[in-house]
């Protein structure tokens, strides 16, 4: 199957929240990474999301370049050609966009797809993230209106942060205190401001201690009847209930309790970067410590060809990553619920 138009991709986000499921939104940053997404997806029978953060997007264009746009729109361009031997239903997404990187980042992307909507194509990512946590609630959402309405032009979601994930993402990082709990007025500000889908449909971070990156046990403190306080006074006031698209970030070492309770209130979108980094990562370890003779020409060897061929770990790394995927499919549910 293709890359999700539009319209599919709203329904895959209907279909999570009244099935009461969520999807893996997987970090990716190569041609690799991206298999091992789709490869995952497959095998859970699991639709998805593989997004690109700033730090992918310009490893993406080669680590010597670091150019943001040609990353992302590189990595787009090989997941819409790949995907399509997949069985499957994937949208592309940019990850944990702050105000700084707005101008040299999404906005031009944003631009792109409008244009390519104007002369009736469809648009390369299916939705942006605007991270507005680092700046005042208010400015947060005088941006994210301005961006949902230029969303609308490009026919893509917006996913916007409301409250602070703790933790450190691609050079932005925020402690780990009370600030990390977003609150009922939080959620009524946001509703107020953005609407609730009539200005355009957007997916709402909430922050009930999430933190990026894995921690020890103990360390954080995830609370998500958070999630069900909120959708409940929002849904008060305009007369919907769970009336938020909800996204889980620093999904990453959550217990399959804490994932099950915020799936139950509304959270269809569970982003997953740094247990994927690993499950890819050590497998190409395992591999080369134990063919440590053949991967390196050592005492005057030659090294074995067929253990230092970088598909004889890639594969390795991408099997492990997929597994992964599939773990995380299980856990949110999503696993077999893919559209047929």
């Amino acid at each position: 199957m293709p890359i999700a138009t539009p319209e599919v991709y709203a329904d895959m986000i209907d279909r999570a929240k009244a099935g009461k499921f969520a999807y893996p939104a997987v970090n990716i940053t190569s041609s690799q990474t991206i298999t091992a997404a789709l490869q995952g997806f497959a095998e859970a029978e699991s639709d998805g999301i593989i997004q690109v953060s700033v730090g992918g997007a310009e490893y993406g264009s080669g680590s010597t370049v670091k150019d943001r746009i040609a990353g992302s729109l590189a990595l787009a361009a090989y997941a819409a050609e790949v995907a399509k031997n997949y069985p499957v239903q994937i949208a592309i997404h940019t990850d944990h966009c702050v105000k700084k990187n707005l101008d040299s980042w999404v906005r031009p992307l944003l631009a792109i797809e409008a244009e390519q909507v104007k002369n009736g194509g469809l648009p390369t990512f299916q939705s942006h993230m605007f991270d507005g946590s680092d700046i005042p609630l208010e400015e947060n959402l005088v941006i994210a209106a301005e961006l949902l309405e230029l969303s609308q032009a490009a026919r893509t979601i917006l996913e916007i942060e409301v409250g602070v994930v703790g933790g450190e993402e691609d050079g932005h990082e925020a402690a780990i205190n009370d600030k990390l709990y977003t609150t009922a007025e939080d959620g009524l500000a946001t509703v107020r401001a953005l609407g609730a889908g009539e200005k355009g449909r957007y997916l709402t971070a909430l922050t009930f201690g999430n933190v990026h990156g894995v921690y020890k046990p103990g360390a954080v403190k995830l609370r998500p009847s958070i999630l069900a306080e909120i959708q409940k006074a929002v849904g008060d006031e305009i007369g919907k209930e769970n009336p938020f698209d909800l996204v889980f970030h620093g999904g990453s070492g959550s217990t399959a309790e804490e994932i099950g309770e915020a799936v139950d209130h509304g959270v269809i979108k569970m982003n997953i970067d740094t247990d994927t980094q690993y499950a890819f990562t050590r497998p190409v370890v395992d591999h080369m410590f134990s063919n440590y003779d053949g991967v390196l020409k050592i005492d005057g060897e030659v090294g074995n060809k067929k253990a230092y061929d970088p598909r004889a770990w890639g594969k390795l790394a991408e099997a492990g990553m997929a597994a992964r995927i599939v773990e995380a499919s299980q856990q949110l549910r999503s696993a077999g619920q893919k559209i047929r």
